[in-house]
């Protein structure tokens, strides 16, 4: 069993996702935490729930989603694994956070990588690392067929997509991802987004206004 808890934070309200089985081990997931008191809360929950963080996933290295990175790695020792394809993301973010008013410090980065459809171990359970870029250069989301979910970042939400506005998006790419390595996915999968509510394949195929099954 994987329960997964939704943790909400900084200005733009990012998802932060705990994942933790039935020995308290647990995935942390593109942490948010962006000042002191999100900081508190975090290690708080994690202490109050007895959770030991085994791993740092980042679906992404836009701001939001990385801001907790340096706080998960101080407390727990844990280097975040992203796709090789998102350190240009990641090296920007050092220059306009200060602009955005984020007191952001960089953490360590791993020497090593995760690559589109590695299986990353968790206990008894895995999870699939899936590429769908589009939203940033080397989007990943993380994904359980055993317990029918994905931690989707910001490609999918629900009745919407992620923004391709941005350095490295693309429009027409993200499309592209949504069509070929997501609604290809069973719809009953729930989709775990980056921001919002959480939504499964099947509605979004049949209700999403930007892109439909």
């Amino acid at each position: 069993m994987i329960a997964i808890e939704c943790l909400t934070y900084n200005p733009y309200q990012e998802n932060t996702y705990v994942l933790y089985n039935e020995q308290k081990d647990c995935i942390i997931v593109d942490p948010g935490m962006h000042n002191a008191h999100e900081e508190q809360h975090f290690q708080s929950y994690i202490k109050e729930n007895g959770l030991n963080p085994v791993l740092l996933l980042n679906t992404h290295c836009h701001v939001d989603h990385v801001l907790g990175n340096k706080c998960v790695y101080d407390n727990f020792g844990l280097l975040a694994q992203f796709h090789e394809g998102e350190i240009p993301v990641l090296m920007e973010v050092q220059n306009y956070a200060p602009q955005m008013g984020f007191n952001y410090q960089a953490a360590p980065i791993a020497e090593q990588f995760l690559l589109d459809k590695d299986i990353i171990k968790f206990g008894d359970d895995t999870l699939e690392a899936i590429l769908a870029p589009g939203h940033s250069p080397a989007h990943l989301c993380f994904y359980s067929a055993k317990h029918n979910f994905l931690i989707g970042g910001d490609v999918l939400f629900r009745n919407s997509i992620g923004r391709t506005d941005l350095p490295g998006g693309n429009h027409t790419q993200l499309l592209q991802s949504i069509t070929e390595r997501i609604y290809t996915l069973p719809e009953k999968t729930t989709v775990y987004p980056g921001h919002g509510p959480s939504t499964t394949i099947g509605f979004e195929k049949t209700s999403n206004p930007f892109i439909q099954g």
